[in-house]
């Protein structure tokens, strides 16, 4: 059974962050992306982390900075090569972020063949709430997420447009890398992507349950 209390403090204790790429047909199609056949995943570390209220750095050299909305699963047990009904077990609770993408190093390193390090893990590319409890969300693919700029709606959409739903994407990933509690594992973003700048103010929310805001400037 999942330590809720420990939970709460799960920037601290997890150790990794798994990352679900092209996981709505809408957000695809706005990209000019092919529809994987599998779900497809990356990482970033946990230094990317940046608490409610902190400041998105703009990465030095950056010239296309975007804003991508996403419900991020926290672990509560460690699991390994389970199925979907165990893995969906070992749920712990949720916590709302912004998967930060630098859309012209992406471009550049998918042309090259590079991995998506630079683009996606920098410092401050990973946004995020305090923890939600488990029952607070009663039903995760049933989630409206909303992402504002300067107060302007950019991203409006629900989670249950999901193509790979949390319990297969959570098995699919302890094929690969045992999830530990703690650890985050973030489920894709909606349409709507965009550009952010310094200066401007990013917010989010999961109306009803929780509200998350920050600040974009450029590193020095």
């Amino acid at each position: 059974m999942a330590n809720t209390n420990r939970l709460t403090s799960f920037t601290k204790i997890g150790r990794k962050v798994v990352c679900a790429g092209r996981n709505y047909a809408e957000h695809i199609a706005e990209l000019n992306n092919t529809t994987p056949t599998e779900p497809m995943l990356f990482m970033k570390p946990t230094s990317c982390y940046v608490a409610n209220g902190g400041n998105i750095e703009i990465p030095v050299g950056s010239s296309e900075l975007h804003h991508e909305v996403e419900l991020g699963v926290v672990i509560g047990k460690t699991i390994s090569r389970v199925t979907p009904e165990e893995a969906f077990a070992a749920v712990g609770g949720y916590a709302l972020v912004l998967d930060m993408t630098e859309r012209n190093y992406q471009e550049q390193l998918k042309k090259k063949g590079h991995p998506w390090e630079l683009c996606k893990a920098f410092d401050t590319s990973l946004p995020v709430s305090d923890f939600i409890p488990k029952e607070t969300i009663p039903d995760p693919h049933q989630v409206e997420l909303i992402c504002r700029v300067n107060g302007e709606i950019r991203q409006q959409d629900n989670t249950s447009k999901m193509l790979t739903r949390i319990p297969e994407m959570l098995s699919y990933a302890s094929k690969f890398f045992t999830l530990e509690e703690g650890d985050l594992v973030i489920t894709g973003t909606p349409k709507g992507v965009g550009p952010v700048k310094a200066g401007d103010t990013i917010s989010a929310q999961i109306t009803g349950i929780i509200d998350i805001s920050f600040n974009v400037i450029q590193r020095e």
